[in-house]
């Protein structure tokens, strides 16, 4: 059985890489020097300068060849050199940032930015295996390049927040929003402060660190931050605390930003961010992380996005495997439903909410950390699942297509850069158990676009105290697992059998399950005690009545009050505000009402 689970492991490993190529190869041959593949027309997609107002496009695409410098070190990490020593020079060749477009900050900083510091790195230094004899540091100047074309939007800003967008020729255009998320402008420490450290040049990194501290300052009492803030006046317009969508990097970048650098500062403060989480954005189930206000932590929305199921991943680098396990299932019964992971899911209603996936990688990341700290087999078999629906619902013969609707499985013309740059890296070192990267023993980290950035000691800043190596307690962050129950050996993966039932009999695995509204059944398995019976998540209505109405013998009724997990929804509730709390069991149970 442990022979035939390996022989499917590597052939999931070969397939992977073969999955790469298709994308990569029909990118070369049909897209480039474009920004990114249209995998249907099989045409190459750029910036769209006939329509100015198209975000969707312009946040992004820039006419300098995204996909190519967004995928140099998935190159590199797959192999052969050649196909990373090509694609360097054709960086080197043809790429130009000296664009009149507007771009977007935080898109460039992860995907070009990033990339070309990866690459450069991995081409330099020899003790990672990847570097290239005839290289001169090309990549290096262009990231400086990109790099000063940015630093406009950190200018002239109240805050050090810095702009959005820029133009990449003109700078900040005359009117650019001064709205912008709390991921976009503290997700740049990593990719600055490398910058930085290898060119000498502190401006970077104060820039970076100061929005990100900006940001950081201006928590709630609950150590919770909102979505969208105002860079001028330092006000939060979107108040909605979560692990998702616009937020979602910043909690990342703190805990890598200790990991790479070893400032404790960083440390500290993501486990402030950390605390507030737990306390008051997961769900007292301990699976959902929800969307509550900053100053309150009281629900504001039902819905879970698909960015937060990076979570499980941060939390695997943090040590909170429990916490990951139960995080990670969601997702997994989400994407089991649908075959693929939505934009949106409301979890109130157990339905989707946006329907739209754009082939994101968060999902197999997380995926793939679990497996690096639980060696498990079960994340092997959720990586198959994953690289079945791929090929089976948006490959085509020019690449793969982004899910338009992942209910009536209708595909988009488009093939976005991360799929090759994360989505399938994950996928390959998930399957390639004893790559090089997975052995790494050091401060290395992959930034929020997939990108390894290794840091030697001789960049390292000596802020720590002398008698601790920030290298040594990076590392110690993390405890062996111990699971506490066993898994099943019933489900290794099998060559001809792609079950997606299969998977470990767990009590939380049926309760994330019911969660999320999956009606199919796990695989029972038999043990000493019996089956174990899926919690019956029964919710929970209730009628308030108050108040006299004058012109009737009527009592004025509330709309219904919900109880979901975790906390209570309604409309409104006309003339009476009030809070209702769930106490523990330790202070007697029951609902509370704190505010009247």
């Amino acid at each position: 059985m442990a022979f035939m689970m390996e022989k499917r492991r590597l052939e999931l490993r070969d397939q992977t890489k073969e999955m790469f190529f298709h994308g990569w190869d029909n990118y070369l041959l049909h897209a480039f020097p474009y920004d990114e593949l249209n995998p249907i027309k099989c045409t190459g997609r750029g910036s769209d300068k006939a329509n100015p107002d198209n975000i969707n496009v312009n946040d992004v695409l820039g006419d300098y060849s995204l996909t190519l410098v967004d995928t140099l070190d998935t190159l590199a990490i797959l192999g052969p050199k050649e196909e990373f020593e090509k694609a360097v020079n054709l960086v080197l060749e043809h790429v130009s940032f000296d664009q009149d477009n507007k771009v977007q900050v935080f898109e460039l900083n992860i995907r070009a930015l990033g990339g070309l510091l990866s690459a450069h790195i991995l081409a330099t230094d020899p003790s990672l295996g990847y570097s290239l004899k005839n290289y001169k540091g090309g990549l290096l100047r262009l990231a400086i390049d990109l790099a000063d074309r940015l630093v406009p939007a950190f200018q002239a800003t109240n805050t050090g927040i810095p702009y959005p967008r820029v133009n990449l020729r003109h700078g900040v255009p005359p009117t650019e929003t001064v709205e912008t998320c709390t991921a976009g402008a503290g997700s740049l420490i990593l990719e600055f402060g490398v910058l930085s450290r290898l060119t000498g040049d502190p401006r970077y990194e104060t820039l970076a660190k100061r929005a990100l501290m900006a940001i950081w300052n201006r928590r709630s009492k609950l150590n919770l931050l909102g979505n969208v803030i105002n860079i001028q006046t330092g006000q939060w317009i979107h108040t909605a605390s979560s692990t998702g969508a616009g937020i979602d990097s910043f909690f990342e970048y703190l805990l890598k930003s200790y990991v790479l650098f070893g400032e404790h500062e960083y440390l500290d403060m993501f486990e402030a961010a950390y605390d507030g989480l737990m306390r008051h954005v997961r769900d007292s189930t301990g699976y959902l992380y929800r969307n509550v206000h900053m100053s309150s932590g009281t629900l504001m929305s039902t819905w879970i996005d698909s960015l937060s199921s990076f979570m499980p991943g941060m939390q695997v680098l943090y040590g909170d495997l429990d916490a990951a396990i139960k995080g990670h299932l969601i997702h997994y019964n989400i994407w089991r439903r649908y075959h693929a992971l939505p934009e949106r899911f409301d979890f109130y209603q157990k339905v989707v909410d946006i329907g739209f996936y754009p082939l994101r990688p968060e999902f197999v990341e997380s995926t793939y950390y679990l497996y690096q700290a639980t060696k498990d087999p079960f994340y092997l078999h959720v990586g198959e699942m994953i690289v079945q629906d791929l090929n089976n619902r948006t490959r085509l013969p020019c690449g793969f297509a982004t899910v338009g609707d992942v209910r009536t499985g209708r595909l988009e013309d488009r093939m976005e850069s991360f799929l090759l740059s994360e989505t399938l890296k994950y996928l390959y070192l998930l399957f390639d158990t004893d790559h090089p990267i997975n052995k790494v023993d050091s401060n290395f980290v992959f930034t929020t676009e997939g990108h390894i950035l290794p840091l030697s000691k001789q960049y390292l800043s000596p802020t720590y105290p002398e008698e601790e190596d920030p290298l040594d307690a990076a590392s110690s962050t993390c405890s062996p697992y111990r699971p506490h129950t066993n898994y099943s050996t019933s489900y290794l993966l099998q060559p001809q059998s792609f079950d997606l039932t299969s998977v470990p009999y767990q009590p939380q695995t049926d309760y994330a399950s019911e969660l999320v509204g999956n009606a199919e059944s796990s695989i029972r398995v038999a043990v000493p005690n019996g089956y174990c019976e899926a919690v019956n998540l029964r919710t929970h209505l209730y009628e308030l009545t108050f108040g006299e109405d004058t012109r009737s013998k009527d009592r004025l009724r509330s709309p219904r009050l919900v109880e979901l997990v975790g906390g209570f929804l309604t409309r409104s509730l006309s003339g009476l505000k009030m809070e209702l709390v769930k106490r523990p069991k330790s202070e007697g149970g029951g609902y509370l009402i704190t505010r009247g």
